[in-house]
């Protein structure tokens, strides 16, 4: 798990591409603290295992479906990324709940400054946008934001002046790919109110639930 609080960045020094697959080797500095053979690292949000590591670098596996539900097949030599390693039980929940996989991605279509933040723009497909709700949290290349505007075929975040100099999101140009992790807590809640058990569907006891997307929209869950 991660909170989407960004440690620092780190650059990629070498890609090794396999058939489907790659292989990732990263620099970075903090992160070494205390990084063990087999620790999970956040590369631009992505949860990744850590399978070797020689002083300040160490190497990460990429498989197919990771490459094809994320941006990191896009990286270069020299590509700067975003680093967290995985949330210490007694540390601060700064962020949200970040799981590290990847929902999908989006572009980047706008940068705009208002006094000392900038927003940022980005388009994605109806089916991230529908769990993005205004003032909600999502994950984008790993950081941790708030939602400030969300229609349908776009969202809205604001930088303050700290998350856009510790973070590689404003560094990027319009139509750039960014990974994006949507809240799980809509995504389960969704599950749970489409699951159709088949046990249940045959029992003549079966009772009906109260609970609608009416009712949790009515108590601020959506």
């Amino acid at each position: 798990m991660f909170t989407g609080i960004i440690e620092e960045i780190g650059t990629v020094t070498s890609i090794t591409n396999g058939a489907k697959s790659s292989k990732l080797v990263i620099k970075g500095d903090k992160i070494f603290e205390d990084m063990h053979i087999g620790d999970s690292i956040a590369v631009n949000g992505v949860c990744l295992t850590v399978t070797s590591k020689s002083g300040n670098t160490f190497t990460a596996d990429v498989m197919a479906e990771t490459l094809r539900r994320s941006s990191l097949g896009n990286l270069k030599n020299g590509s700067y990324v975003n680093l967290e390693r995985a949330m210490a039980a007694n540390g601060r929940f700064g962020g949200h709940i970040v799981s590290g996989h990847i929902d999908g991605t989006g572009i980047i279509e706008n940068y705009e400054r208002e006094d000392n933040a900038v927003w940022v723009t980005i388009k994605t497909p109806s089916k991230l946008l529908k769990y993005i709700i205004e003032k909600g949290s999502i994950a984008i290349d790993g950081i941790s934001l708030t939602v400030a505007y969300v229609d349908d075929t776009c969202f809205k975040v604001s930088l303050i002046p700290h998350t856009g100099s510790h973070t590689t999101l404003l560094d990027k140009k319009t139509g750039d790919i960014v990974n994006l992790e949507n809240d799980v807590v809509g995504k389960y809640v969704e599950k749970l109110l489409n699951f159709k058990d088949n046990d249940d569907s045959k029992s003549e006891n079966k009772k009906e639930s109260s609970i609608s997307y009416d009712f949790l929209s009515q108590h601020g869950f959506m």
